[in-house]
């Protein structure tokens, strides 16, 4: 039987946005071109998790890793690795501050210090194609399920697993569907959230791109156990890729028996259809949700009583933890126990994003150090620069200082920090980024997605935000970071839904780590990282600036004047201070005041 090269070409969302596509043309055009149709296959799959660095190309079975791919580089690509057998470095991934690639992607650090069940297939499979989940026993834990295990104890298993929510709250799995497989109401219904809207969170699109057929495989198991025949997938329809790709692997499991009808000839009736929310973030609300598939105007409502769907017993979980539940019935509770903290068990997948050097999609075992995600996986901060702070748990999260990094990851650990689990955002802050603007960032984004049905956080975050605006602007004043805390309380405690509950989290984590920077805004009207406008001024240090032109030649407003190799100087009454000099120059010249 002749080798067979496989090439996997990272088809997800972002990686598309950089060329995938075209890549993915060149690639076959140019293997049929040199005859090798027969001995090279293009594959395209999901993430492969470090997608910022895309378009991404993984050649198998050797493993080694391209990125930052363009259409000019696959002829020499192909004639070199493909038929001369050697491998092109300069499309090799590099580690940061060195100058020798690494070939192997298990041999990245990004790569080789996770810990994949959630994501276990990203990367290696296409997601259009049924048979390739099968391959890697796709679906064995739901046959496994209906054939041989009874309601009870595949409740059981996911109970004894310790398996949590992965949505943000960290409920037990298993205590969740025991309580619906007790409720006698018919018909019952399971339901996947995958409304991601937190910033700079893409984790469940990332899944049901690149795996949709484990989140299909998870409900079938979960419907099974509470008594479910009909389930529901609710996705943003501002996701198109992960919609189609859902739905085509809805309808393959259809034509392959695994939904429908009498599944594995056990009696078991169930299946699924796609409901696309219009993208409103109180939707990821499970009250909300559930009001948005009846037609209902999506708020949240006061509970209990429990949440049910149309006055029946539903299951609501997010796409994370159903992709685990197939994983935990084929290799047990004991197994996936055993991973993790006493009370936080298995593994979590964050989207690592920020001023990091390998942003992208990890899976790490819970327990592990804030410090191990950021410089082992996550490469460091960009340009040397000092770590700050790292934002976990979405808009609803808090800001967890440099003192914290060796602070282990769990539920219970950075709810003690000030902030949350949460959905698995995981934004990290540099030396330049200010808290007060920061907290002000997130507190705009809620307050633009409040439903405004309750008055506490309809009024309480327009109030937050207008004392963030004035301090951002220098107009603070005595005794408001005093308001800023009753005010978050009063909002926390008052509110009915997680959204109102968690929106002053933000504001509360910021004045409890980085307190003097407020104090700086109010009382000096100065801010500390040099990012609100009000506050600072760009100039140029003549000893420093060597006349390249690039921050000339760089600035919007051409407020920046200067000879080549003099000195260079800004105006500032043309200064939008927009900080593209900054960034441009090399020689750290630029500097705020």
């Amino acid at each position: 039987m002749p080798h067979i090269t496989n090439v996997m070409i990272c088809t997800c969302t972002n990686c598309i946005s950089n060329g995938a596509l075209d890549i993915k043309d060149s690639l076959e055009a140019e293997i049929k071109q040199q005859g090798l149709q027969d001995d090279v296959l293009v594959v395209p799959t999901g993430a492969s998790g470090l997608c910022v660095n895309g378009p991404i190309l993984i050649v198998q079975p050797d493993g080694i890793f391209y990125q930052k791919l363009k259409s000019k580089d696959i002829a020499n690509l192909v004639e070199e690795h493909f038929l001369k057998g050697r491998p092109v470095k300069k499309l090799m991934y590099v580690p940061p501050g060195e100058e020798s690639p690494i070939p192997e992607l298990r041999s990245i650090p990004f790569f080789k210090d996770q810990r994949l069940i959630a994501l276990r297939n990203r990367g290696v499979i296409d997601p259009d194609r049924i048979d390739e989940y099968i391959a890697r026993d796709g679906y064995k834990a739901l046959a496994k399920a209906v054939t041989s295990m009874s309601p009870e104890e595949v409740i059981k298993e996911i109970s004894d697993s310790g398996l949590r929510g992965r949505g943000g709250a960290g409920f037990p799995t298993g205590r969740k569907w025991e309580s619906r497989r007790k409720d006698t109401r018919t018909p019952k219904y399971v339901v996947c959230n995958a409304d991601e809207g937190d910033p700079g969170a893409f984790m469940d699109r990332s899944i049901v791109e690149a795996d949709p057929h484990s989140v299909i495989e998870g409900m079938a198991i979960g419907a099974y156990a509470v008594g479910a025949s009909s389930g529901y997938v609710y996705i943003r329809i501002e996701y198109p890729l992960a919609v189609k790709r859902i739905q085509k692997a809805i309808e393959q499991a259809r034509e392959y028996g695994l939904l429908g009808k009498d599944i594995f000839g056990s009696g078991f009736d169930f299946d699924l259809q796609v409901f696309k929310g219009a993208g409103a973030f109180v939707c990821g609300e499970t009250t909300a949700l559930v009001a948005s598939i009846e037609g209902r105007i999506p708020e949240p409502r006061q509970r209990p009583p429990r949440t049910t769907l149309w006055g029946k017993p539903v299951v609501i979980n997010n796409v994370e933890t159903w992709a685990n539940v197939p994983v935990i019935i084929s290799w047990g509770a004991k197994w996936f126990s055993e991973i993790g903290t006493e009370k936080s068990k298995g593994t979590k997948v964050f989207s690592l994003a920020g001023n990091i050097n390998n942003a992208g999609l990890v899976e790490v075992p819970m327990g592990i150090t804030l410090r191990e995600i950021v410089y082992n996986i996550g490469g460091g901060i960009p340009r040397n620069k000092e770590f700050k702070a790292v934002q976990t748990g979405g808009p609803s999260g808090g800001f967890i200082p440099a003192g914290f990094l060796d602070l282990p990851v769990d539920y219970e650990r950075l709810a003690e920090a000030g902030s949350m689990m949460g959905s698995g955002g995981m934004v990290v802050m540099d030396e330049h980024a200010c808290m007060v603007e920061m907290a002000r960032y997130f507190v705009a984004f809620t307050n633009d997605e409040s439903c405004g049905k309750c008055t506490s956080c309809r009024e309480g975050s327009y109030a937050l935000l207008g004392i963030l605006n004035r301090i951002c602007k220098g107009e603070g004043k005595e005794g408001d970071i005093e308001l800023l805390e009753e005010l978050g309380e009063a909002i926390r405690d008052a509110s009915q839904c997680g959204l109102g509950q968690s929106l002053p989290n933000p504001v509360l984590s910021s004045l409890r780590h980085f307190r003097d920077e407020y104090e700086a805004h109010i009382n000096e009207k100065r801010c500390p990282a040099g990012v609100c406008k009000a506050l600072i001024r760009y100039t140029i240090d003549e000893e420093k600036c060597t006349g390249c032109t690039r921050c000339a030649k760089n600035c919007p407003q051409e407020a920046i004047i200067g000879e080549p190799k003099q000195p260079h100087k800004i105006i500032e009454e043309k200064c939008i201070k927009c900080g593209v000099c900054m960034d441009a120059c090399k020689f750290d010249a630029v500097t705020v005041v």
